[in-house]
């Protein structure tokens, strides 16, 4: 069999020639495979007069962590940002199809975030809560309008590490229990606090993270019950058991996994587990601070798509559009707990982030962004199926609406993760101008989690990028 490998991409505006050279036995060939051209877009980005990007890598590398970690072997210096389209330094458009990690919901810089955001700004950037002002308010009732049940209680903080953090201390201090139980494979965050929830290793420094049981990831695709959720829910049941006192303070899952590749959860898992956990004294925590605001295109929220409704629903990321944002929603009984001493949070709900969180709710709604990422999510979703029947690296395509996942693998029965393969991709589809995620324990999953504007014409260019891409190899 032949092995094809990328000979050149040239790019004249948005549009790329792709050609690819074929090696075997020592002869070569050249083979074009065609024209990709990003869809329309009326828009011309401002002309770029900073320091290179070479020079921004330089500062970074010498006045910031070396614990940051960047995309690509020569990263990309990004500029600025309109809608579903990211611009470099020298004026290329990308496909944003990761939108800051999951992050902007509405678009970069949308025209009504960006007002909203600028008014408050020019009248009052900051007082905190020992003042009273209208954002906050008004933040809170939109966004408890948007919850099922009792959940009508909401604390602002910054992030979602922050958000996990304060509904772990909520499910201790309500229960009167110590121990948590999360999912492998599970991201909640990467504070001192959060990261025993973590369970990644790449994700977990050497340090105390005690009172935190793993259970099994309800893993369709590699999972040991495959889709049967209610099997894999005994394992939680197993934990509280045999693990724990036998009571147990709560219980936390994202209903898709975001870092650890896009696994949603198997069917019937949270309510048998919901019901295991509160016989046990515990509370439940969904984490939809990747999976909330309508990027499921089913349902709103994520553990909707579960038919549940929590104790406690931990939020950021979408919450904001690209604001330090992130917000703890629960029941005024399990509130009523940090009442018996001071909680406060300096910026939590500061009147710029409270105006720009109100407009991110309100152009949700105005725009229909979950109606569209159910239409264009499904869409895109059929492309990628068909581009799994043409290309035996992709071992599986999983997700809803625009929260997708690409497992590669190199064989599609034993299910080897294609590590090779991913990076060797994930560099050619920058170099046609598509910027997706990675994730997944083997960083083998591509993620699929663009802004919420993205068009299916946005996702026609991004399955043939792919399918270019899959083709070089």
């Amino acid at each position: 069999m032949p092995c094809y490998f990328m000979l050149t991409i040239k790019t004249s505006g948005d549009k790329l020639s792709c050609r690819f050279i074929s090696q075997q036995s020592g002869t070569s060939a050249v083979k074009d495979v065609g024209e990709l051209e990003l869809p329309p877009f009326d828009y011309v980005p401002r002309i770029y007069k900073g320091p290179s990007a070479d020079e921004v890598l330089q500062k970074r590398k010498k006045f910031l962590g070396p614990s940051l970690f960047y995309y690509y072997q020569k990263p990309l210096n990004i500029v600025e940002g309109k809608m579903q389209y990211l611009f470099d330094e020298n004026g290329r458009r990308y496909l944003d199809a990761f939108a800051g990690i999951v992050t902007v919901s509405c678009g970069h810089c949308h025209p009504d975030i960006v007002q909203a955001i600028r008014t408050q700004n020019e009248l009052l950037q900051h007082a905190t809560t020992i003042y009273l002002h209208h954002a906050i308010g008004d933040f809170a009732e939109a966004l408890a309008s948007k919850m099922p049940g009792n959940l009508k209680v909401v604390y602002f903080v910054n992030s979602g590490s922050e958000a996990n953090e304060l509904a772990t201390l909520m499910a201790r201090l309500y229960s009167g229990n110590h121990d948590m139980i999360s999912l492998r494979n599970a991201y909640h965050g990467g504070s001192a606090g959060t990261m025993g929830l973590t369970a990644l290793s790449s994700w977990k420094y050497n340090i105390s993270q005690g009172g935190v049981h793993h259970v099994l990831n309800p893993n369709t695709y590699r999972g040991v019950f495959g889709s049967d959720g209610e099997q894999y829910a005994k394992d939680v049941k197993d934990h509280i058991d045999f693990g724990s006192s036998g009571r147990v303070a709560g219980f936390i899952a994202e209903t898709i996994q975001g870092v650890g590749g896009a696994v949603e959860l198997a069917p019937g898992y949270l309510p048998a587990v919901y019901k295991y956990i509160r016989n046990a004294g515990g509370v439940c925590i969904a984490d939809e601070v990747q999976t909330g605001f309508g990027r499921t295109g089913s349902h709103y929220w994520g553990f909707e798509t579960q038919g549940v409704i929590p104790d406690i629903v931990t939020m950021a990321k979408g919450i904001g559009n690209g604001l330090p944002l992130g917000a703890v929603v629960t029941t005024p009984e399990i509130a009523s707990v940090l009442a018996e001493r001071i909680q406060f949070n300096t910026f939590g709900g500061n009147p710029v982030c409270s105006a720009g969180g109100l407009a991110v709710l309100k152009v949700l709604d105005k725009e229909k962004r979950q109606e569209h990422c159910a239409a264009v999510g499904s869409y895109l979703l059929d492309r990628l199926r068909a581009l799994q029947e043409k290309h035996e690296v992709i071992g599986d395509v999983r997700g809803r609406g625009l929260m997708i996942g690409v497992e590669l693998v190199t064989d599609r029965k034993l299910k080897t993760p294609a590590k090779a393969e991913t990076s060797i991709l994930f560099e050619k589809l920058k170099d046609l101008g598509v910027l997706i995620g990675k994730g997944g324990y083997e960083s083998n999953v591509f993620r699929v989690k663009p802004p919420m504007c993205f068009t299916k014409e946005d996702a026609d260019f991004l399955v043939d990028a792919m399918d270019y891409a899959m083709s070089g190899l």
